[in-house]
């Protein structure tokens, strides 16, 4: 190992990464935090803003050339001095990635605090391993440590992931406990989109019945579903409703371990985790799950896969509640949606007379069916189910109507990143124009963790908006090549176009000038600001 008193260039290389370590630090671990501690999505951030950004994946090479540079030691006119350049390069990257974050900023919890002791261990050690290995190319080690900070951050979390779950075993502990005292009856549901519509639809529907809880926002894991019966189940609680995500197979059969559904029900399989899960057969397969522990399941026939898991349920002995959004289906309910201008009805029982129900042109049928499903399972009387299917609540984000300054009517489907509701917001929203006279203004940065289909799927989304006169605004980089290829595809010449736009803000100030006082604008999904 060289001298460091001897060798400056190491010297000051160290110095000066120490100093670059803060910002990148603080980038990495805040995207962890947003990507929800889940290792390996660091990583696939950074390839994201390389992918997306030209300047980023430029001045990368820049940070490559010159810490291989600084490596040979003896590469003109700068020598081992080429490592200061890496540092200060990789110090900036990804460029437009901010440091403190606007949507979101870092949250110093304890959790991340473990975290960055992890981090910070693991590049000083892998700093000091790699000065001693590369003598007098020595000054490159801080900035090959650095230029691998996001993979070293998905480490981090590899490391921590068990600790921090065995940390917390304490919190899932005390929740059954807390359902062990109370005695709810539990209502699980899981999808790939509409849980917490449907979960919301169900406490409603319940709530006249009997006292309700239902899981806050999308406390949908395990310490958020802990969280929720430890602060919020009291005694007489007699429904608990539990929304349940997965991030990969298996963690929805923990959660029915943890909190044991006696009534489970699935709104839906889409395309919503085919980035981690790379086909719905394996996302059907997951969310499934939900299903072994449950009594009686509630289930929309509609899906081929859904109607067969529904026979394999009453084979198994479990009480089977079936719901379709087909009129005149052979299902315990059945709600038609209505076409061209036809109300909207729901049969409640096999053999029951159809009620009128009014659904949102911006919503989910099968959300309410499967609610009214659930209801129906819970032993609600189905004449408090109809009534109270005129009045159900929405939810914050999800085709939210409301009215601007302006005038003009904002659909916030914000919270919606799946194919299906974004069209079928784009085509309430598309209704409510023509209805009112004005233009169509879609701002959206379209969809993310699509896997091998969201390329195709948000040219699809584009194509949908030119084809119905839409102006877009397609914000920031993520999606902007597909949506505005789609929107070309179909635009005529008398379509308003498509902008890109880098940030939110300045797309919703050109939004609303363009809608005037009788468009309709649509929020479509909005991304965090670690994507690019």
């Amino acid at each position: 190992m060289i001298d460091l008193l001897r060798y400056p260039p190491t010297l000051v290389a160290l110095v000066l990464g120490l100093l670059a370590a803060v910002p990148i630090a603080a980038r990495w671990l805040r995207v962890a935090q947003r990507e929800h501690y889940v290792p390996g999505w660091t990583t696939r951030m950074g390839w994201l803003w390389v992918t997306r950004e030209p300047l980023t994946a430029a001045l990368l090479v820049v940070a490559i050339g010159a810490t291989t540079a600084a490596v040979l030691s003896g590469v003109p006119p700068l020598g081992p001095y080429w490592a200061l350049v890496a540092i200060v390069v990789i110090a900036l990257l990804p460029l437009g990635l901010p440091v403190r974050g606007r949507s979101a900023k870092l949250a110093l919890t304890d959790r991340l605090k473990r975290l960055m002791v992890c981090w910070i261990t693991l590049h000083v050690g892998a700093t000091i391993v790699l000065v001693w290995v590369l003598d007098y190319g020595a000054a490159a080690a801080p900035a090959l440590v650095l230029l691998l900070s996001a993979p070293l951050t998905d480490l981090a979390l590899a490391i921590m992931a068990p600790i921090e779950k065995a940390g917390s075993k304490r919190f899932v502990v005390a929740a059954q406990k807390r359902l062990a005292q109370v005695r709810p009856r539990v209502i699980a549901i899981t999808g790939s989109y509409g849980k917490t519509s449907t979960k919301n639809y169900v406490a409603h529907l319940l709530s006249a019945t009997y006292t309700t809880v239902a899981s806050p926002a999308s406390f949908n894991n395990r310490l958020g579903l802990s969280r929720a019966v430890n602060d919020k189940l009291v005694p007489g609680t007699e429904v608990f409703v539990a929304e349940m995500g997965i991030f990969g197979a298996g963690e929805i059969r923990e959660l029915s371990t943890f909190f044991p559904p006696d009534i489970a029900a699935i709104t839906v399989i889409g395309e919503a985790h085919l980035q981690r899960m790379r086909s719905t057969d394996v996302i059907f397969r997951a969310k499934a799950e939900i299903t072994e522990r449950a009594r009686t399941v509630v289930l929309p026939i509609d899906d081929p896969r859904l109607a067969g898991h529904a026979e394999r349920c009453v084979a198994q002995g479990k009480r089977v509640v079936t719901v379709s959004c087909v009129a005149g289906a052979d299902a315990d309910v059945v709600l038609d949606p209505g076409h061209d201008g036809a109300p909207s009805t729901i049969v409640i029982g096999r053999g029951a007379e159809p009620v009128p129900v009014t659904v949102s042109g911006t919503g989910h049928a099968v959300n309410v069916a499967v609610a009214a499903g659930i209801a129906l399972a819970a032993d609600v009387p189905v004449a408090t189910i109809a009534a109270r299917l005129g009045d159900l609540p929405g939810s914050q984000h999800r085709a939210e109507v409301q009215q601007a300054p302006s005038g003009a009517l904002v659909i916030d489907d914000t919270y919606n990143a799946n194919p299906v509701g974004s069209l079928r917001a784009l085509e309430g929203a598309a209704s409510l124009a023509a209805e009112r006279g004005g233009p169509l203004v879609v701002v959206t940065p379209g969809m993310v963790e699509l896997g091998p289909v969201q390329v195709e799927r948000n040219r699809a989304f584009g194509a949908a908006i030119g084809a119905a006169n839409g102006l877009l605004f397609a914000v920031a980089r993520t999606n902007r090549a597909a949506l505005l290829a789609g929107y070309a595809s179909t635009a005529t010449s008398e379509a308003p176009g498509a902008i890109a736009v880098d940030r939110r803000e300045a797309a919703v100030a050109r939004a609303v000038e363009a809608a005037g006082d009788r468009g309709v604008i649509l929020y479509e999904n909005d991304l965090p600001d670690h994507y690019p």
